[in-house]
């Protein structure tokens, strides 16, 4: 137990030191999906996450749970979480833990085959692969298992048609992960296989999706006889669902993933103070009862989502809590993200509503006011993770589905536009 105590320490002093040295503090944002202006800036951005993550890299603080053998350190989640509180207030490189590293390398990690794993996980871990998943469609919102992209055995390839939506960071992605169709005569969920393929190729075109607050980091694809060998197919054919289901849990357990890292816990860059109380400080509310409430609510929402987070992790992570447990944390997250986008806005005040580009912290809030209901919608509907919980945590009775043991050609859908 002194060993790996003392294993941890040393880690932890390694981690302190070399963060310090060579990443910038980071701003303590409390918008989200900021409009960064122009695509140069965008790509710029995701060119600095990709130079963060070789330097994390580098350092030996890249993919600290990934086995040796496919690049990573092989150790416990416990020195995930030394680094997450580390490198609380610095940089890192948001854009590769969601979806590329907790979503899909790690779905590539359970059942990737070892020529697979050798191949495409190290290029993840060394940053210089972005990964893209290709799930919902135009036609399913959350039934991803409705999917209609259909994939068609052709030799040693398959042959894959169909549209995606909502994809996050396609754009600037080098990889996608795909659920698609390859058999109509079976019961929705036994009929789909996953693919995975480069998505800068002949047959993929990629439209970028402006959002309220002018961002376009979702996007809608359509592929159109993208041909993927039989060697990038990730898991049995039709037998997709499996892999879904895993693939699900990934994206509920988001940052709780032990390949992922996330600032938490202290603030050590100079004593700087939150951006709720620099907001409030802004807004010239510092010292109003009612704002000083409210910022205690957001701390208060926010500590206790970190709280959370940290059990479940651990929890799902030791056999403690069933893996279906994430869903617990999906549903507190995109509830109190809603709450905490209405706190801000009801602390910018008047600001909320009109705005100066160069208004400092209140600038925008109106904006993150508008999007506040993305947390409840993006990687699964909260309704969706109610549904988990209640059937496989809670062990309720599941809902009845009027297209269960029924051939996928056969189930009524809608005949769309005309």
């Amino acid at each position: 137990m002194t060993d790996v105590h003392d294993a941890l320490a040393a880690f932890r002093d390694h981690a302190r030191s070399w963060i310090r040295a060579h990443l910038e503090p980071a701003a303590d944002e409390v918008g989200v999906l900021r409009d960064l202006g122009s695509q140069e800036r965008e790509l710029a951005a995701v060119e600095h996450d990709r130079r963060l993550q070789r330097m994390l890299y580098d350092a030996g603080l890249a993919g600290l749970c990934v086995p040796e053998e496919y690049g990573g350190r092989g150790l416990g989640f416990e020195y995930q979480q030394v680094l997450n509180e580390e490198i609380a207030g610095f940089e890192y490189p948001a854009r590769f833990q969601a979806p590329t590293l907790c979503q899909c390398m790690a779905v590539i990690l359970d059942f990737g085959s070892e020529e697979q794993k050798q191949r495409l996980v190290p290029p993840i871990v060394r940053g210089q692969a972005l990964w893209a998943q290709f799930l919902s469609e135009p036609s399913g919102g959350s039934d991803v298992a409705g999917a209609l992209t259909t994939a068609t055995r052709d030799g040693d390839e398959w042959s894959l048609n169909g549209s995606k939506v909502w994809t996050t960071g396609a754009w600037w992605s080098d990889w996608g992960l795909c659920l698609a169709r390859t058999d109509w005569d079976v019961p929705k969920h036994r009929g789909l296989t996953v693919f995975m393929f480069p998505i800068h190729q002949p047959g993929i075109e990629v439209r970028r999706i402006e959002m309220l607050s002018g961002t376009k980091e979702f996007c809608e694809e359509f592929l159109t006889d993208v041909r993927v060998p039989d060697t990038d197919r990730l898991g049995e054919v039709n037998d997709g669902w499996t892999v879904g289901t895993r693939w699900m849990f990934h994206e509920r357990m988001a940052t709780n993933s032990p390949y992922v890292t996330r600032p938490v816990g202290r603030r050590e860059y100079g004593g700087a103070e939150s951006g709720i109380v620099a907001l409030a400080r802004s807004a010239g509310r510092l010292h109003d009862a009612r704002a000083r409430d409210l910022v205690g609510e957001f701390e208060t929402l926010k500590a206790v989502g970190a709280h959370l987070d940290e059990r479940i992790g651990h929890g799902v992570a030791t056999g403690a809590l069933s893996d279906q447990a994430s869903s617990i944390a999906r549903l507190f997250h995109g509830m109190t993200a809603e709450r905490l986008g209405t706190i801000v806005f009801e602390l910018a005040g008047s600001a909320g509503g009109a705005w100066l580009d160069d208004g400092g912290p209140l600038a925008d809030r109106g904006i993150d006011f508008l999007m506040r209901q993305v947390g409840s919608i993006a990687g699964g509907t909260t309704e969706m993770s109610r549904n988990v919980l209640s059937e496989r945590v809670l062990g309720m009775p599941r809902e009845q589905t009027l297209d269960r043991g029924i051939a996928f050609r056969d189930v009524p859908r809608s005949a769309g536009p005309r």
